[in-house]
This record gives structure tokens, sequence and C-alpha cells, in this order.
């Protein structure tokens, strides 16, 4: 069962996308976009979760820029919307919508109370500093755009953390994909895995660059991580 819902905060209020699993009481899993908002391929992953027995919600982080953001990566035009909103995205406050709605996640009805926050691109960025700063039971990160230059915050990470990545990301480029390694080496709650041939979004279903094997393999990682977890 799919559903919107609300979520309200000083500054407005926001929609979140949320699936249910058929059986309760379940863990949730936090779902967060890329620059393409809670599109298809978001609302699909949402649904595998749920398949897996979680509950997954999914919140509309651009909702102060514009609201209801549903993208691909089929067109230029598209890519230069969903930079533009990136570039003006607040971090910050992206923080206190994904606390907001994991809080929710806690204590929706049939919730089990854990939470685990997984992430793509620009949402796999806001997974690793809202772990840094706000913990989850669990947290999983795919490709973290720029999360390079965010690596002072490794050092504020306490619970477990799955990172995958491209070897090939022409986003983050093979030095960024070092430094990333290192800062969680000694993290002995944290992994990292690459991917050879690999390009950016390697799993984004209907992606430009989706690459089957390597999305089924990092996939069938996250699912055991999460069981790990969450169950």
């Amino acid at each position: 069962m799919n559903q919107y819902v609300t979520l309200d905060t000083p500054d407005g209020s926001f929609q979140s996308y949320m699936v249910r699993p058929d059986v309760l009481p379940a863990p949730a899993i936090v779902v967060i976009q890329e620059i393409f908002g809670v599109n298809a391929d978001i609302r699909d992953t949402c649904h595998e979760l749920a398949s897996q027995g979680y509950i997954a919600v999914s919140p509309d982080l651009f909702w102060r820029m514009e609201p209801g953001v549903d993208m691909t990566d089929q067109s230029e035009a598209e890519w230069k919307k969903g930079f533009a909103l990136y570039t003006a995205f607040d971090y910050d406050a992206g923080v206190t919508d994904i606390a907001l709605t994991m809080e929710l996640a806690r204590s929706l009805p049939g919730a089990n109370g854990k939470v685990g926050l997984m992430g793509y691109c620009l949402g796999g960025l806001m997974t690793f500093i809202t772990t840094a700063h706000k913990g989850a039971d669990a947290s999983i990160v795919y490709y973290g755009g720029s999360m390079e230059k965010h690596l002072d915050e490794a050092k504020n990470i306490r619970n477990p953390l799955l990172v995958h990545l491209g070897e090939e990301d022409e986003y983050i480029s093979k030095e960024a994909q070092k430094d990333i390694i290192e800062a969680l080496k000694d993290n002995t709650s944290a992994q990292v895995f690459t991917y050879p041939g690999c390009k950016h979004a390697f799993t984004r279903h209907r992606g430009i660059n989706y690459d089957k094997d390597a999305a089924t393999l990092a996939n069938g990682r996250t699912a055991d991580f999460f069981k790990l977890h969450l169950k």
C-alpha cells in the first residue's frame, strides 16, 4: 500500500511518499532522492524495500524551492533543472527535514521503532551528513556526490554505514574515492564497496548508466546489510 504523508515544519509542510509492507510491525527505511526528485526510480526503490518487509518513506527535499519535482535523467533540460536545484539546495534544512522524516518513520502505526537511512547521489551525501549529525540504526550511501568535501563528518559516524561507489564515476573522481575510503578505514562500523567499470548512478532504474550486474550485487549487499541491522 502506498500513500503520501504530510510533515509539518516551522517553514511549512512537505510530503513524503510512503509504501507499507504486507506484514507489520516492520522497520522503516527513509529513502533520500537524487537531483531528479521523488521520481519513478525512487518510488520503485520504495516498493522494492516494502517487498523486503520494510516501511519505506521518501521525503520531498526540494519542497522549499519547488514541491513535487519528478524528473528523469533522459533529457538535457531535466539535467539542467536538477543541477540548478542541487546548487540552490540548503543542506542544513535538508538535514532537518530528513531527521523529521526519521522521527515520523519511527512512530508510524506498524513501525517497530528501528529506522534505516539510504540515499543516492545528492541523497547519498545527505545520508552521510545526516548520519553524522543525527544518527540512524543503519545507513547506506549510493555514490554520494561531493561526499569527499564533507569527510570531516566521518569521525562523527557511530552507527553501521555502507557506501557504494562506481570506480568510473564521472562526478566522484578516483582521488575523491581514495579520500572517502581513507576517511572511513578506521571506522569498524563502516564498509566501502567499489564497482569496476561503473559510472555514476549505476543502480538507477532505467538510468543512462544502469549496470544490471553491479546493481544486483550492490542491492544484494544493501538487503543483507539492512536485514542484519534492522531485523
